[in-house]
């Protein structure tokens, strides 16, 4: 597969109009890699026909996994340490001081196979120990991701000793899991339950979703073009209150839109806030 192979091109058309992400041309390898075993699986022999039978047959599932072949990411849990740490010592309490009584709404953005959304919970439950009776109107997390075979790994909170070992500490682990099998943990119901998982492709509407006072979009607009990210932020503003936080991922920025959002340093980190 050449850099100037038309079947690729052709795919990484296809992939940038359903999903959003683009693909440089330095990226043959990673579709192969993605794409091999089902290419094998079907007896596809191209990128090409691919396209072509996902086109043509749109009731036939391929389109579900090829999207989630190409949509899969790796993650981990408390990513990055600072953002959940705003979370309890900033964002939290600044929702508190203007809705005493009211219920937080957070939305985790292509939560992937779920430690994001389940992080965030633990990260407030952490603040409910340490601050008894003060969220009083209780916490949603709204949890989206594109990939059904993901949204099902999330759904079910089910983790291998890999994944408990990235970035999660022993104290939660045995804190917020249940030891369901050999080297199987599945996320305690008291965590479990102030999520809710939705399937979301972020170029579509987000009406569904209501507002939020915090999104967690992180790690996820490196993967599309500049006019796509800015379509999406302005998306996700309207979905935040008047004076609700974005959090990207550490290596992403905000650049322009000063309209509607500012930059907020938080020491270490940075946040967005909806103007």
């Amino acid at each position: 597969m050449s850099a100037n192979d038309p079947d690729f091109d052709l795919f990484r058309d296809y992939l940038e109009r359903t999903c959003g992400i683009v693909l440089g041309d330095n990226k043959q390898y990673l579709v192969t890699s993605r794409l091999g075993r089902l290419l094998t699986q079907r007896g596809i022999r191209s990128l090409g026909e691919l396209v072509r039978q996902v086109q043509q047959q749109p009731a036939s599932g391929l389109r579900e996994l090829v999207v989630d072949a190409m949509t899969t990411n790796e993650t981990l849990w408390f990513r990055d340490g600072y953002p959940f740490e705003v979370l309890k010592s900033r964002l939290i309490p600044e929702f508190l001081a203007s809705n005493p009584n009211g219920r937080l709404r957070i939305w985790s953005a292509a939560c992937s196979s779920g430690q994001e959304p389940y992080s965030l919970s633990m990260a407030v439950d952490e603040f409910e120990r340490a601050n008894p009776g003060r969220l009083r109107g209780g916490v949603q997390i709204v949890a989206s991701e594109i990939s059904a075979g993901m949204l099902n790994a999330a759904r079910a909170g089910c983790y291998d000793s890999l994944a408990m070992a990235r970035g999660l500490s022993r104290e939660r682990r045995d804190r917020y899991f249940d030891e369901t099998g050999p080297g199987e943990w599945t996320v305690k119901p008291a965590i479990r339950s102030r999520v809710e998982f939705r399937q979301l492709n972020l170029l579509d509407s987000y009406s569904v979703l209501g507002r939020f006072d915090i999104v967690f979009c992180r790690n996820v607009l490196i993967y599309f073009s500049a006019d796509v990210k800015k379509d999406i932020l302005r998306r996700i503003h309207a979905t935040l209150r008047p004076g609700g936080y974005l959090m990207l991922g550490a290596s992403e920025a905000l650049n322009g839109l000063p309209d509607l959002y500012s930059m907020v340093q938080c020491n270490p980190g940075i946040v967005y806030q909806a103007r």
